[in-house]
């Protein structure tokens, strides 16, 4: 079948868009349209210079004889701070508000499409960095670690406070919850990581970093070495951090319970480097 050059475009921009930070030979779409790799080359200049106008991402070319394309997920800071707003947004209503300061965010964590854009936020800050791995605690956390995956195209591995049979030998250790004080365990099977990963780890709510803290402590006995940490909300912190060099999309600064009120401002994103 010959395909017209709309036809190529079309499907072109869905596999890379498909196939994140991998590795794409020129042969593999020469063979697929059967074209001359002098056309592929004029059809990827086309959706380099869309991706890059339109904010999607961009496209690096890889020379050489196991070269090819890759597609990187990017996202331009007014994007980013677009999502900032609607999270804040949604999180702002009285409603939300639990005892203990806690916001409510099921719901938000429950849906793909602002879960799909806060995982294009934290993957485009983190895009130049090396990870293999995002970890994050059972069970709020799964769904921004999967979306955060989707986008930088690596797998996901899940902590958890008790072991299960059907996770096989598991390694745990005992920290102190940052926010509580209290002596808490977590759990991984051996099985889910290997040595000399890097790491990034992800939760929804972040109080002193206790849990962030206790996770960093599990990849020590893996051998594994921490990439970054992402947060969907941080609450003001009347005590010192337990982590550092973490990136935050919002800050919950005040609750009054009586009155029903809460202050959110933006994460730390863009002040740590975030782009």
């Amino acid at each position: 079948m010959k395909w017209k050059r709309s036809e190529r475009l079309v499907d072109m921009t869905s596999q890379l868009l498909e196939s994140p930070h991998e590795l794409i030979p020129l042969t593999f779409f020469s063979e697929r349209y059967q074209a001359a790799k002098s056309s592929i080359s004029e059809d990827l200049t086309i959706v380099k210079e869309t991706f890059e106008e339109k904010g999607t991402g961009k496209l690096v070319t890889v020379s050489g004889a196991a070269g090819g394309v890759k597609f990187i997920p990017k996202m331009v800071e007014s994007d980013v701070r677009e999502v900032m707003s609607l999270l804040m947004e949604k999180l702002g209503h009285s409603d939300r508000l639990l005892p203990g300061g806690y916001l409510f965010m099921t719901d938000l964590l429950g849906n793909p499409r602002i879960m799909d854009r806060v995982g294009k936020v934290f993957a485009s800050a983190y895009a130049e960095t090396d990870i293999d791995v995002i970890m994050t605690v059972a069970t709020k956390g799964i769904p921004i670690a999967h979306a955060i995956a989707r986008h930088l195209n690596v797998p996901v591995v899940v902590v958890r406070r008790d072991s299960k049979v059907t996770e096989g030998p598991t390694v745990s250790i005992n920290y102190v919850s940052g926010s509580t004080r209290r002596i808490q365990t977590m759990v991984l099977s051996k099985r889910s990581m290997q040595s000399g990963r890097k790491v990034l780890i992800t939760d929804d709510f972040m109080k002193a970093g206790g849990t962030m803290l206790g996770m960093k402590s599990l990849l020590e006995e893996f051998g594994c070495e921490l990439a970054g940490i992402a947060v969907l909300v941080e609450s003001d912190h009347a005590e010192e951090v337990l982590v550092d060099n973490y990136l935050s999309l919002v800050k919950l600064h005040a609750v009054n319970e009586k009155n029903g009120t809460i202050e959110l401002e933006e994460g730390n994103y863009f002040a740590e480097g975030g782009k």
